[in-house]
């Protein structure tokens, strides 16, 4: 599959200057800055979220860091607020069902511009640091890299901070006994 053709056209129409990255079949925003050896806080993992019963919208964090639903709700409910439309009490990961009947492009790959699925997204503030992003193009293995002014200029986001550090794994030390010929051998592994 191709860069899906709406994205395209939004791109070619507006006369943003990107790039294509073609890579290896990846299925996570991390595993993409992994396979592209780039900083995974500059690529863009692209959220589908439920806030009610028939409205969904993108939350954009980056690939580095993990969502925290409470702080997103909070943005949520600030947006409605001044929409001055209805709050939500909660907010929720979007189905596959749902996601494969509704939006374009490969689930996992969703394409960070809800205007194209005429939805609002909600953009984490700590991306706005990054000079260029990395974003979907609803393909496992092609990417796009465009500057993050281009993007704030093509979709009207909603800014706020709702994205967590990712927790470090810590390593554990294990001790293992071992009998070898009537002899108790020590031997300390390392998991990661």
């Amino acid at each position: 599959m191709a860069i899906l053709q709406n994205l395209q056209n939004l791109l070619k129409k507006n006369k943003i200057q990107h790039e294509v990255i073609d890579h290896k079949k990846v299925y996570t925003a991390l595993d993409s800055a992994e396979t592209q050896h780039i900083k995974p806080q500059e690529v863009v993992k692209t959220l589908v979220m439920k806030i009610s019963s028939n409205k969904h919208i993108l939350a954009l964090i980056p690939a580095s860091k993990n969502l925290d639903k409470k702080k997103l709700l909070k943005e949520i409910n600030a947006w409605l607020k001044k929409e001055k439309e209805k709050t939500v009490k909660t907010v929720e990961f979007a189905k596959e069902a749902w996601m494969k009947k509704n939006i374009k492009g490969k689930i996992g790959a969703t394409v960070p511009f809800g205007s194209l699925e005429k939805m609002t997204t909600f953009i984490d503030k700590s991306l706005l640091k990054n000079k260029n992003l990395i974003i979907n193009t609803g393909d496992y293995e092609k990417s796009i890299k465009l500057t993050t002014k281009k993007f704030l200029e093509l979709e009207d986001a909603v800014r706020g901070f709702f994205s967590e550090v990712k927790p470090v794994k810590k390593k554990v030390k294990v001790k293992l006994k071992a009998k070898v010929k009537n002899k108790t051998v020590k031997k300390k592994v390392k998991k990661k």
